[in-house]
């Protein structure tokens, strides 16, 4: 059982020093207690504290790892219930299914659509994580090849899903050097596929009929040395499979149960497609570490992978973009230069109704930690000494021969201010940006 917030304290140095970020060392022992801190940000804890508390201080779940490189995938590491207590950590690595029942062109062509699945949003890309080789044919030999195929066509990390030893030896020693997630240990094979994994050093997927048989056999695998496991509760209806991840969850979190302080794997297999994406959306909303999905089509991927980003994001920090000077179109050296701040949501608004109005200009985001232009405005995060930096140090100077800046016209109240400290004359834009088209017009 986990020591409480006092026992915590009575092994801290107790100076209050505040080198860890918290007022008190009695406040550090208590998120200690959360799971919300380590004891690596006390640089003055003693021997004994540091071998004591060191469960204490590990997260709830532990962290595992599958792929290698640019394609390691990070599980758990996971210390809250709710997002917004703090946030959650690991985002669900999703893995699109491939059976070795296809023929060899389907295969290929299933292969390939995979590799299709990322997208653009917010300047950013995301797509799949894992390509997920199932053994239905039960022939070791099939198996191996198909694994063998997709490690050529595609750069993503496998994932292998047999219960079989000698097909998943086989397949190990075909693509064992990217570390895929081995799945299919249970009561019957648990000892042959744990020494597997041992042996190729990957993570395995351990599945059992219901919570009490799984934590038995997590307790099993985790004395034969192997701690880089992915828990299924091998419930298959999502109304159980819900109740299945809450209770491995809150065990995990707020009982330090340690056979649950694991990630968790699901599968979203049902035929009809609204009700696999529904399926889908529920398994990432709770605590889903590992997601396999049945489906190629883009329709289906990009909704989960949209609401798996909303999950993932830091509700305490918004989304922001880097503060720099960025052009619409090729503007030239008389293009009309927008000033804004750097929250995502801005940026792109504005960016898109300057692309609508056909017209080449600047965008300057002001870095005011992602924050709206009036939210930036009320907690002096954008000021006129910030903007004149801004416009000195971007070099947007370097790109323009006018000085004529367009503010949002939210910031009005800055214009004096910034006629004042800038050479730029300043002019006064729309409140919104939907009207950014006839504003120029108007005055540019």
């Amino acid at each position: 059982m986990a020591l409480n917030g006092l026992a915590i304290y009575k092994l801290l140095p107790k100076t209050n020093c505040k080198d860890c970020g918290q007022a008190t060392c009695l406040a550090f022992a208590m998120q200690m207690a959360a799971g919300k801190a380590s004891l690596d940000a006390c640089p003055h804890a003693s021997e004994e504290a540091m071998e004591t508390l060191g469960a204490a201080s590990e997260p709830a779940i532990a962290l595992v790892e599958i792929g290698t490189g640019d394609k390691t995938v990070k599980l758990g590491n996971e210390t809250v219930l709710f997002r917004h207590d703090k946030r959650f950590v690991h985002p669900t690595a999703i893995g699109i299914l491939v059976s070795d029942r296809l023929d060899d062109a389907t295969e290929e062509a299933r292969i390939q659509a995979i590799n299709g699945l990322f997208f653009d949003r917010l300047g950013e890309t995301y797509g799949v994580d894992l390509v997920a080789v199932r053994n239905d044919s039960g022939d070791a030999g099939r198996f191996v090849e198909v694994v063998r195929k997709v490690a050529e066509l595609s750069t993503l990390t496998p994932a292998l899903l047999s219960e079989d030893p000698t097909a998943l030896r086989g397949a190990l020693e075909a693509v064992g050097e990217r570390k895929p997630l081995v799945y299919g240990a249970n009561p019957e094979n648990y000892e042959a596929l744990t020494a597997l994994a041992k042996e190729f050093g990957v993570p395995l997927g351990v599945r059992a009929d219901g919570l009490d048989e799984l934590a038995g056999l997590v307790e099993k695998i985790t004395k034969l040395g192997h701690k880089q496991l992915v828990l299924d509760s091998g419930a298959r209806a999502v109304k159980q499979v819900l109740a299945d991840q809450t209770l491995i969850r809150r065990l995990a979190i707020m009982k330090r149960f340690r056979p649950f302080g694991f990630p968790t794997i699901c599968f979203a297999d049902n035929n009809d497609g609204v009700q696999r994406l529904l399926d889908s959306v529920v398994y990432t909303a709770k605590y889903a570490g590992v997601l396999i999905v049945n489906s190629v089509d883009p329709a289906e991927v990009l909704p989960l992978i949209t609401w798996r980003l909303n999950v993932y994001t830091d509700p305490q920090k918004p989304i922001a973009i880097e503060a720099k000077v960025y052009e619409v179109g090729t503007p030239g050296r008389d293009a009309p230069v927008f000033l804004t701040t750097n929250f995502s949501l801005t940026y792109y608004c504005v960016m898109g109704d300057i692309e609508s109005a056909r017209t080449a200009a600047y965008i300057l985001p002001v870095d005011t930690d992602g924050t709206s232009v009036l939210t930036a405005w009320a907690a002096g995060k954008l000021t006129p000494e910030k903007i004149k930096n801004f416009l000195e140090t971007s070099g947007i100077s370097d790109r323009v021969d006018h000085r004529r800046l367009i503010i949002p016209g939210g910031l009005a109240v800055m214009t004096a201010k910034l006629n004042e400290i800038t050479d730029w004359e300043i002019l006064v834009g729309p409140r919104e940006s939907c009207v950014i088209g006839s504003f120029l017009r108007d005055n540019w």
